[in-house]
């Protein structure tokens, strides 16, 4: 009797410590909470910073997600442009990188076939807009800019 006793407990224990070591982690940047939507503005973790755009700033696998854009979700790419802009001057890197993938997203105007999605646009303006998302992953914030001008100027 005293045997299955002390299985029983040993089984218990090994169950209980089974069960701890499948936790999630309690940093609230790092776990998404539970109802959070995946792909929304509220996942987490995430960023205010720019990040994962280029190899020189991708420190991971999991792109974090950025802070809404101040165009909202209904701009158009000149709104998004002017956004990003806006959101570099003030040293808001991670709302500019979300304005400029918005502008890309809507230069872009989902007109390419499924078949063709892999292949890049030849469009200059994506081309522009793309060159200062590749800017602000090298961390130079002032060509940004100025590929922002050039775009906002064409």
């Amino acid at each position: 009797m005293r045997f299955l006793s002390l299985a029983t407990t040993a089984l218990l224990g090994m169950a209980a410590m089974s069960t701890l070591a499948q936790a999630p982690t309690m940093d609230p940047n790092k776990v998404m909470r539970p109802g959070d939507p995946p792909g929304t503005r509220d996942s987490r973790p995430r960023s205010d910073n720019a990040g994962n755009i280029s190899p020189a700033d991708t420190t991971s696998n999991v792109a974090l997600a950025l802070p809404s854009s101040p165009a909202g979700l209904g701009g158009t790419p000149r709104d998004y442009r002017v956004s990003a802009r806006a959101s570099l001057v003030a040293g808001r890197t991670g709302e500019a990188q979300q304005s400029l993938e918005m502008a890309e997203t809507r230069a872009l105007g989902g007109s390419v076939s499924p078949d063709k999605a892999s292949v890049p646009s030849d469009s200059v303006m994506v081309a522009r807009i793309r060159g200062a998302l590749h800017a602000l992953g090298d961390g130079d914030k002032a060509r940004a800019i100025a590929l922002i001008d050039v775009a906002l100027s064409g």
